[in-house]
């Protein structure tokens, strides 16, 4: 198997400083500010994105922990496996954020609903577009009984790197 790698695009720049407590997901961080900041390079791709109301962001989640194909997540006791959260321990660990777009200044965007941690690698942009996006789902597995914690439950550091003492 070959090896893949990605270069981050950008940086995510966010009041949101340490795993504990952080939203779960963007739709849990409603008017969460924060911004992108677009190295210059990639800034040119920007062209005609302010024309949406919402991006997606596709993030590296640097400070996940060792990846593990079964974990107990936030929202139940009960290990499942890791294909079947959005637990941020995966074998890549990759994000996925839906936020609004504000306004874009230079390599700046300005975002709301913001979820990520300060510092966050940004690997790609793309814009939310419902009609391709946004599915109705018949089923979502074990969240059924669980979805309604969303809104009020917080991250903790259960999936974080854990550091080597020295």
């Amino acid at each position: 198997m070959r090896t893949i790698s990605y270069h981050p695009i950008g940086v995510i720049h966010s009041p949101i400083k340490t795993l504990a407590g952080a939203p779960l997901q963007s739709v849990s961080a409603r008017h969460v500010k924060g911004t992108v900041e677009v190295f210059p390079k990639y800034v040119p791709g920007l062209k005609d994105l302010a024309g949406f109301s919402h991006v997606i962001l596709i993030s590296h989640l640097h400070l996940s922990g060792r990846p593990s194909l079964t974990v107990r997540p936030f929202l139940d006791n009960i290990e499942h496996g890791v294909f079947a959260t959005r637990a941020p321990t995966r074998p890549n660990p990759i994000g996925i954020s839906i936020v609004r777009l504000g306004k874009i200044n230079g390599g700046t965007i300005f975002i709301q609903d913001l979820d990520l941690i300060d510092g966050t690698p940004i690997l790609d942009l793309k814009p939310y577009v419902p009609e391709v996006d946004t599915r109705r789902a018949r089923k979502i597995g074990w969240l059924t009984r669980n979805i309604s914690k969303l809104h009020r439950t917080k991250s903790d550091a259960r999936f974080a790197r854990k550091l080597r003492s020295r």
